[in-house]
C-alpha cells in the first residue's frame, strides 16, 4: 500500500539478487529464484512492522484500477479474507501466471499443497464474490 516502501523492497530484492547471483546454479530458474528473494524481503518487512491501512486510504488504493470501484473493493475484501498462504498462492498463480512447479520453488512448498491452497481459495472467492453487483446492473 506504500509506494516508497514497495520501491525500497524492490531495490533491496535486486541488490540481494545481484550479490547472490553467483549462487544461482540454473539460470533458467532465475524468475522463481528472484521471486523467492522478494517474498523473503516482504515477509521480513511485515514481521518488523505490521502495515496499518485506514478506511480513508482504502479507496485511494483501488482508484487506479480498470474495474468499477465496487468490484475492486469486493475483490480486495475477498482476498483479505483468505489466509496469507492462500492469498499468496492465488496471486502467484492467477495474477502472475506462474506454474505450480515455479510456485513450489518460490514458496518452498510442495506442489500438492499449493494446488490445494489455490483451489480452496478460488472456491472461497467464488462464494464470496458471487453476489457482488455493480451499480447499474440488475
Amino acid at each position: 500500500g506504500d509506494r516508497e516502501e514497495a520501491l525500497d523492497l524492490c531495490q533491496d530484492t535486486f541488490l540481494k539478487a545481484f550479490q547472490s547471483l553467483h549462487r544461482l546454479a540454473d539460470p533458467s530458474r532465475f524468475v522463481p529464484w528472484l521471486y523467492r528473494i522478494a517474498h523473503n524481503e516482504a515477509y521480513s518487512l511485515l514481521r518488523r512492522r505490521k502495515p496499518e491501512v485506514t478506511l480513508a486510504e482504502a479507496p485511494a488504493a483501488v482508484a487506479d484500477r480498470p474495474f468499477p470501484l465496487e468490484i475492486s473493493l469486493a475483490v480486495d475484501g475477498a482476498l483479505n479474507r483468505l489466509s496469507p498462504e492462500q492469498r499468496e498462492a492465488v496471486v502467484l498463480k492467477i495474477c502472475q501466471g506462474f506454474k505450480f512447479e515455479e510456485m513450489s520453488a518460490i514458496l518452498d512448498c510442495p506442489v500438492s499443497t499449493l494446488k490445494s491452497r489455490v483451489y480452496t481459495a478460488l472456491d472461497l472467492l467464488k462464494d464470496t464474490l458471487a453476489p457482488v453487483k455493480v451499480r447499474g446492473e440488475t
